[in-house]
């Protein structure tokens, strides 16, 4: 059975206290770390590119992002396949959860997408083992928290690896990040910044 853990990449109020000093240390933290968070965003969107396949070039040009408008941006909320679907919106939420010291949700996802279209057995055996270092086994170094029965289940299954090796654990991260961190993102500052309107103001000509 999957046994559920709370702690995922849920945010911990240490401060203790309701004084306006603690208020103002608040929003101090909050407008450092929402600097801090664009700051992510603008790496990762300089820096996404398709796993194992640099671009160089002219080719390079097709892997800009273009901010989203307002009502793109609310699509997002509609649905978190929306959110992944977009370029942009898939860059903003990597930042959001690295912010969150839990990027490797997401970065586990991104690495099955890419499994599962694999064609060859040599490539398809060799990243089954990868994937299983960096996010399965025992103190990976980017390990997800999956129960112990699926982790034992992967590991019998990428002796003879399929695209569906990690099928089970893919849905179960997809579910913790689609009712944990995707809920949060779409409260977060940024994602609400994206989705105000510009106010357009008009200055009066002069006669």
């Amino acid at each position: 059975m999957f046994l559920a853990v709370q702690h995922d990449c849920v945010p911990m109020d240490k401060s203790a206290g309701n004084g306006p000093k603690v208020e103002e240390k608040r929003e101090k933290m909050k407008r450092t770390l929402l600097k801090d968070w664009k700051t992510r965003l603008s790496y990762f969107l300089q820096n996404s590119s398709t796993p194992g396949k640099p671009k160089t070039g002219k080719k390079s040009k097709q892997q800009t992002f273009i901010k989203p408008s307002p009502e793109e941006a609310l699509l997002w909320a509609e649905a978190f396949d929306e959110l992944l679907a977009s370029k942009y919106g898939l860059a903003a939420f990597r930042a959001f959860l690295k912010s969150e010291f839990c990027e490797e949700n997401i970065e586990f996802w991104l690495a099955c997408e890419d499994f599962k279209k694999t064609k060859s057995p040599q490539k398809l055996s060799s990243k089954a083992r990868k994937i299983y270092t960096d996010f399965i086994e025992k103190e990976a170094p980017k390990e997800i928290n999956i129960d112990f029965q699926t982790k034992t289940l992967i590991a019998q299954n990428i002796q003879e690896a399929t695209s569906g090796c990690f099928t089970t654990a893919q849905k179960r991260v997809y579910s913790l990040m689609e009712n944990n961190s995707y809920p949060r993102f779409l409260e977060s500052e940024f994602y609400q910044d994206l989705c105000k309107k510009p106010q357009i103001t008009t200055e009066p000509h002069a006669t």
